[in-house]
C-alpha cells in the first residue's frame, strides 16, 4: 500500500548517518515524489543520503507560507494514484513547527497510509537535555514580534511557570534571538531557569540551563544561529 512518508531531515551539517535512522536511505531512494520546503535544499540533502538518486526523475512540491492552501491536495495526487510520497522538513521531523502537518492533515481526510519516520527533533532534544519538568511542557512556537505584546507574553510564562511548574518551549527567527533574550532576561524572575540550546547536533553545539540571575552578562552570542529556549 503507498504511503506519505514523514522523512526527517538532519539539524545541522555532519553526517546524516549519525542522527537519521537507515530507514531513511531506502525511502528516499525508492520515492519519486516529495512535498519539500524549499526544493534546493531537499535535492542537496536527498544527494547528500545518496548521492545516486537520480533527481531529474523526481518531482517536487513546495510547502511553504508562499503556498496557495488551495494546491495542497493536488500534492497528494500521487499517493492517491498508488506510488509513494514523502514529506521532508527543512531540519528535524516534518510536522512539528513545520508546514508539512498541513498535508498529513488532508491525507488523514482521504484516508490515506502516513508513516512518520524516526528522527531528530530539536524540541525533543532540547528538553531532554535542559533538566527542566519534562513531565509537562508546552511548546509556544513563536512569540509576539513586538517588543511590548513579547515582554508581557514573557511575564505570562514566568508566572505559569511559578503556578505549575510546566516547561515553557519556544523559537525565534535567528536574526532576533539576542533581541529575545534580552526581553527573557529583562521579564522574568531572576530565580527562573532558562535552558538555551544551541546548534543542537552540530560540531559547536551549546547547551547550558542556568537562573535567569545567572545568566547576565554570560550570554553567548546567538545571531543567525539555530536555538531553542526553554524556561522552567
Amino acid at each position: 500500500m503507498a504511503a506519505l512518508y514523514l522523512v526527517p531531515n538532519v539539524l545541522a551539517e555532519g553526517n546524516w548517518q549519525n542522527v537519521l535512522p537507515a530507514g531513511v536511505l531506502p525511502v528516499l531512494t525508492n520515492t519519486r515524489f516529495f512535498i519539500v520546503e524549499n526544493i534546493r535544499t531537499a535535492r542537496r540533502f536527498m544527494k547528500q543520503v545518496n548521492r545516486d538518486i537520480d533527481i531529474n526523475a523526481c518531482t517536487f512540491y513546495e510547502i511553504n507560507k508562499r503556498t496557495d492552501p488551495k494546491d495542497l491536495p493536488h500534492f497528494l495526487k500521487p499517493l492517491e494514484a498508488g506510488n509513494d510520497v514523502a514529506v521532508i522538513s527543512e531540519a528535524g521531523c516534518p510536522g512539528v513547527a513545520d508546514p508539512g502537518a498541513d498535508v498529513v492533515r488532508i491525507a488523514h481526510q482521504k484516508e490515506l497510509k502516513v508513516v512518520p519516520i524516526v528522527g531528530p527533533s530539536s524540541i525533543l532534544l532540547a528538553l531532554m537535555a535542559s533538566g527542566l519538568n519534562g513531565q509537562d511542557f508546552a511548546f509556544r512556537g513563536y512569540l509576539p514580534v513586538k517588543p511590548n505584546e513579547r515582554s508581557r507574553e514573557l511575564s505570562a510564562l514566568d508566572k505559569k511557570i511559578r503556578t505549575s511548574r510546566q516547561t515553557q518551549i519556544f523559537i525565534e527567527t535567528p536574526y532576533r534571538n539576542n533581541q529575545l533574550v534580552e526581553d527573557i532576561l529583562k521579564s522574568c524572575s531572576p530565580t527562573t531557569l532558562l535552558c538555551i540550546a544551541e546548534n543542537i547536533t552540530g560540531e559547536n553545539e551549546f547547551i547550558q540551563t542556568k537562573t535567569i540571575q545567572h545568566w547576565k552578562g554570560k550570554v553567548p552570542d546567538l545571531h543567525k544561529q539555530p536555538v531553542i529556549f526553554l524556561l522552567g
